[in-house]
Order: structure tokens, then sequence, then C-alpha cells
């Protein structure tokens, strides 16, 4: 609730109700559990999408250049190639870490783990050389 600048009985009433509207009345629903709870991951959701954003933003500025025809990017390459996103989002840069994780663990199972069974079972076969990014 800090964080975010608004007290804490406050943020705690947002999360666990509703507010219903029927004939010119109001009624202050509470929410299921389960209902709470994704009204947390959405607020956590944006939280984090808005930070992402002003970090981008941040970083944009403390790269950018006067020089003409000079322009400073920073660019995330996933393992199914460039992505070209007019904004990325900080949802994205999720989905993509996922996948290069994925993709190490795949890289760890097929190649080190294969080759160093290879190794101790003292079967002949050429060492493959990957890129390990780790």
């Amino acid at each position: 609730a800090s964080l975010c600048a608004v007290p804490e009985d406050y943020l705690t009433e947002t999360l666990t109700t509703r507010v219903v509207e029927a004939r010119r009345e109001s009624f202050t629903v509470r929410l299921r559990p389960a209902q709470a709870a994704e009204a947390k991951d959405a607020l956590a959701k944006a939280l984090y999408g808005r930070l992402f954003s002003f970090l981008v933003r941040q970083i944009n500025a403390s790269i950018a250049t006067q020089l003409e025809g000079s322009r400073c990017t920073i660019s995330v390459l996933d393992i199914f190639g460039f992505e070209c996103f007019a904004h990325n989002s900080f949802e994205q840069l999720c989905i993509n870490y996922t996948n290069e994780k994925l993709q190490q663990q795949f890289n760890s199972f097929v190649f080190k783990m294969e080759q160093a069974e290879y190794e101790r079972e003292a079967i002949v076969w050429s060492f493959i050389d990957y890129p390990d990014n780790q």
C-alpha cells in the first residue's frame, strides 16, 4: 500500500470488494477468495507493466544520442528469432525470458547431459560445440 501511496485499508477494501450499482443504489459486495486473488494478480501485473514501461523510458533517455543517423537500442533476441514490436511489454519480456530458460534446459539435457553420459560410458562420439549463453 505504501508503494502505491494509498492507505492500507483502502487497498485491502479495493482488492476484496466490488461495487454493484442497481436502480440508482450502490451495494458493496465481498469478493470470494479466488476473485480477490485475481484482483491482486491484476494489480501486480499492472504495476509490473508500468514499472517496466518506466524503466524502458529511463533507459531510452539515458542512451539517446544526438548524432545524426545514429540510434541506440536495446533488443532481445529470443529462440525464435527477432521480434519487432512498436511497443514491448513486461509480459512479452517474461514470455521471452521463459522461452530462453526452456531453451537452456533443452540444451542442457540434449547436449551437456548426453555428452557427459557418452564420456561415462566411453562411447566414441564427436563433441558438439554449441553456444551456451547462460
